[in-house]
């Protein structure tokens, strides 16, 4: 459970990221909306609670790492990142255009404080686990990698097969996250290959899983705190989100995996995120 003052910290940090976010995907006028928005909360509790990092030193190489296996909610990471310092906040506004630092899906070679690239789904969560068993490897006992995927990548034989051997080789330093907001691009999972059991489906595979409430922040330093005090098993978080939290336009509609956002949407949306906030809802 997280003192009062951490807790609002985080719901202030996690407020400021989503209208970062919103602003970041409005620069370039679309983009991946509804998974950026349903991370939001674990990328904020890991970057200022629980990650040991440098962002004045990326490439420390007894840092955690994250893998965002799900690397179209690059914008979500690109915010947090950016009020973390790793490059200006300015550049959010330079979302996909020519020249840029942050492109559509996370990139390594050009974004730092990227650890992984993705894009093809599936394949973030084996470099998770890869990275994670160098770590053990190299002798950084004390870092751990994290990694983010989504329900609708949950669907890619790799997901399992990456799952299969880290059970098998008790990687225990690799905590990751399944962000099960219930939809995809092509609609709602339940309608194409509905992920249902995730928590037992991962304990079968010899993991050490929790099934959360996704947006609650207790929930997630909990299931972290708990994971961390397992030994000789990997570790999977089941967050229950909802796909575009936040950005209220987006919220309950199927088509947003990626949309449009115009300057008065952005605004209009900003407003709202801070009306609701400022309620309580």
């Amino acid at each position: 459970m997280l003192d009062a003052s951490t807790l609002a910290m985080l719901k202030k940090e996690a407020l400021d990221a989503r209208i970062k976010t919103i602003e970041c995907i409005s620069s370039f006028g679309s983009g991946h909306i509804g998974g950026s928005m349903s991370i939001i909360e674990t990328l904020v509790y890991l970057y200022y609670v629980e990650m040991k990092i440098r962002s004045d030193e990326p490439d420390w190489k007894e840092r955690d790492r994250l893998v965002l296996s799900k690397g179209h909610s690059g914008p979500a990471l690109y915010a947090v990142l950016a009020k973390k310092g790793y490059f200006p906040v300015s550049e959010l506004m330079t979302l996909n255009q020519g020249g840029t630092k942050l492109p559509s899906h996370v990139d390594m070679l050009k974004t730092p404080g990227i650890d992984f690239t993705a894009g093809s789904l599936g394949q973030g969560f084996s470099a998770a686990l890869g990275i994670a068993a160098a770590q053990r490897l190299q002798g950084y006992s004390g870092s751990y990698t994290y990694a983010i995927v989504g329900d609708g990548e949950s669907q890619e034989g790799q997901i399992w097969e990456a799952a299969e051997c880290a059970g098998a080789w008790g990687v225990d330093n690799l905590i990751a996250f399944t962000d099960v907001n219930g939809q995809q691009l092509d609609g709602y999972t339940e309608d194409i290959i509905p992920m249902h059991h995730l928590k037992e489906r991962y304990e079968t595979f010899g993991f050490d899983a929790y099934a959360i409430n996704g947006h609650d922040f207790n929930a997630i330093a909990d299931a972290v705190a708990s994971a961390k005090k397992v030994k000789g098993k990997p570790h999977m978080i089941i967050l229950n989100t909802i796909k575009s939290y936040g950005y209220i336009p987006g919220e309950g509609v199927k088509s947003n995996h990626s949309m449009s956002i115009n300057e008065e949407t952005k605004k209009s949306s900003i407003e709202a995120l801070i009306k609701r906030e400022e309620a309580g809802e």
